[in-house]
């Protein structure tokens, strides 16, 4: 657990993972197996209170893939980012529409993220 996540988040997260959504699993595709830059992605992590859909560790960033339901949210979602950001935790969104349209630009933003932020902890 990571950031002082209970153990109950935990149970959550195992049953998210086996529930992702399609744009997720669109995702997950390009970041599993250490695609990027050689470093881990974990799906459906706990940190802190909250699960997020992507965490990468070494970089200490969360990939975030919002769909419509986060337009309603907002302010919700930038508390969020803000409580991990406060732990050194970048997060970067996308929308579904960006992932099923412009997966290949997805990817580009996360590798440079993931390559500037592995450097400057190096």
């Amino acid at each position: 657990m990571y950031f002082g996540a209970k153990p109950d988040l935990g149970e959550l997260a195992k049953s998210l993972r086996n529930a992702m959504t399609y744009h997720e699993s669109l995702l997950w595709e390009k970041l599993k197996g250490k695609q990027i830059c050689g470093v881990r992605f974990r799906r459906q992590h706990p940190i802190y209170f909250y699960i997020v859909d992507f965490y990468c560790h070494e970089a200490m960033l969360v990939v975030e893939v919002d769909s419509e339901i986060h337009y309603d949210r907002i302010d919700y979602d930038n508390g969020r980012s803000a409580e991990m950001e406060k732990l050194g935790i970048k997060v970067i969104r996308f929308t579904n529409l960006d992932v099923e349209n412009n997966i290949n630009k997805v990817i580009m933003k996360i590798e440079t993220i993931v390559k500037e932020r592995t450097k400057s902890r190096s």
